[in-house]
């Protein structure tokens, strides 16, 4: 029997942010359970000229955008002091490190670890992410000026998690697009099973810093005809942008149980692929994803019918 069949790595740990005021996993699953939507209105807090994008995107070319959208109520919320933070700096922290840390830390004390605890332990960071367009331009002089390397890096979502809590194991952001947080959770659970890290914390972020996604898929007709996304429906008419985080904290099931932790589920096998050519650069491809739940289940040892 494999090392990693014989000590499996484990959930021991959660935390989540999502639309529709959702702040815990249980939330979340009574929305998902209800048939509730996390959908609402473009925020007004953040700057944007919803105005202005509504009524830009009703010229021609491209497909109208909805005032819809799945935002997190949370995202201009953070208390800087608390994890050392100046006020300047943090205005110029991307809102997704921002979100990930506050959610990491959560995610540690539903663990039931004590995050101050683990400085200079070999425990790794996991974040997938992809950019959405926050802060100036680093080529203007602006009050900003000094802090927006750190502030805007994809690299310092996780970078910035580890140096806070003083992780000494790996820190990786994992750009893959849509499949960021999946990916993330793959590479970390392949190091907790090859001794990379002891720990992980494992997951993904999405808050948009500007309203740059729905004026591309505006364009590109990609987006919904009336703000709702219908992804098991016969009749779809386009996608619809979401914010979310989630974080998991991840052990070796052998370390969980002689720690104490509470096991909230076990992470039997992974896999990654890519689609190759398909229809278009961003366009899926049904083979691809088949082949990919074959080997995932292959790795398990399950069937398809026992899932």
């Amino acid at each position: 029997m494999a090392l990693s069949d014989a000590d499996p790595v484990v959930v021991v740990g959660m935390a989540v942010e999502a639309p529709g005021g959702v702040e815990t996993a249980d939330e979340f699953w009574a929305l998902l359970s209800e048939q509730r939507e996390g959908l609402g209105p473009f925020p007004r807090d953040r700057g944007w000229p919803v105005r202005d994008l509504l009524a830009g995107s009703r010229r021609r070319g491209f497909k109208p955008i909805n005032d819809c959208g799945g935002f997190l109520n949370g995202a201009a919320t953070f208390d800087p002091g608390f994890f050392g933070i100046s006020p300047r700096e943090a205005t110029t922290m991307d809102p997704q490190q921002r979100v990930a840390l506050r959610v990491s830390w959560r995610a540690l004390e539903n663990s039931g670890i004590n995050p101050d605890d683990l400085a200079g332990h070999n425990a790794g960071c996991y974040v997938g992410a992809s950019p959405t367009g926050y802060g100036p331009d680093m080529a203007e002089f602006s009050c900003h000026s000094g802090h927006l390397i750190t502030g805007t890096a994809l690299s310092v979502i996780s970078g910035r998690i580890a140096y806070t809590l003083g992780l000494a194991g790996p820190a990786l952001t994992v750009d893959a697009s849509c499949a960021s947080a999946l990916a993330a959770l793959h590479v970390a659970v392949q190091s907790v099973r090859a001794g990379d890290c002891d720990m992980a914390l494992a997951g993904g972020v999405c808050v948009m810093g500007s309203p740059g996604y729905f004026v591309e898929f505006s364009r590109q007709h990609a987006l919904s005809d009336d703000g709702h996304c219908r992804p098991y429906s016969a009749h779809p008419s386009g996608t619809v942008w979401a914010e979310g985080a989630a974080i998991f904290v991840l052990q070796r099931k052998s370390a969980a149980l002689r720690e104490g932790r509470r096991i909230v589920g076990e992470i039997r096998a992974s896999a990654v692929n890519q689609d190759g050519r398909s229809a278009g650069l961003s366009a899926p491809s049904g083979a691809a994803q088949a082949r990919l739940f074959r080997q995932a289940m292959r790795q398990a040892g399950v069937r398809a019918e026992d899932v």
